[in-house]
C-alpha cells in the first residue's frame, strides 16, 4: 500500500473529511459544514521524524505512518491497557519496537490518548485498519457533536 491509497480511501470512504497539512503531515479532520477552525482529527499519515516524534525513525527512504485516535475500548482490546502520558520529548513506554513495519503498534508519543499507528501497512494489514479508521471517526463525530454544542452557547 501506498499512503496516497490510503488517503484516497479515507476521503472515499468518510464524509465531511478536510484534510490538511499540518504538524509536518498529512491530517485528517472530521468538519461537517465546515463549522469548525479545523475539526476534529480522527487519522495522520506521517512521512518524516518531528522533533519530538522520532522513535519509528520514519526518515528511512520509503517509510511511512498511518496514525489512528481509536475509542478508548478498542485500545484496550488492543494492548489491555493505555500508557501513562510520557514526558515532553519521550516515546510511550512499549516493550515493543516502534519501527516494525506492517504491525499494528500503540503510538510512540500519543497512546496516551488511545491513537494507534501502522508502517506501511500491507494490503490485508490496511483492511484490518479499515476497522479501526472506522472506529476513529466515529470518535471524532462524537468529539465533533461536542464542539459545535459548545460553540452554538
Amino acid at each position: 500500500m501506498h499512503a496516497h491509497d490510503i488517503e484516497s480511501y479515507i476521503l472515499e470512504n468518510f464524509d465531511y473529511v478536510n484534510p490538511l497539512n499540518s504538524w509536518g503531515e498529512r491530517s485528517f479532520f472530521l468538519n461537517p459544514g465546515q463549522h469548525l477552525k479545523r475539526g476534529t482529527y480522527f487519522a495522520t499519515l506521517k512521512h518524516h521524524d518531528g522533533a519530538h516524534d522520532k522513535a519509528s525513525f520514519l526518515n528511512r527512504p520509503g517509510i511511512f505512518r498511518l496514525n489512528m485516535g481509536i475509542s478508548k475500548e478498542c485500545y484496550l482490546s488492543l494492548f489491555q491497557a493505555i500508557p501513562p502520558r510520557p514526558a515532553q520529548g519521550e516515546c510511550v513506554q512499549w516493550h515493543g519496537d516502534f519501527k516494525e513495519i506492517d504491525i499494528l503498534l500503540p503510538h510512540p508519543i500519543y497512546a496516551w490518548m488511545g491513537w494507534v499507528c501502522v508502517l506501511n501497512p500491507s494490503t490485508s494489514t490496511f483492511t484490518q485498519c479499515q476497522g479501526y479508521l472506522q472506529d476513529a471517526y466515529e470518535k471524532a463525530a462524537c468529539l465533533t457533536k461536542k464542539k459545535l454544542a459548545r460553540s452554538q452557547r
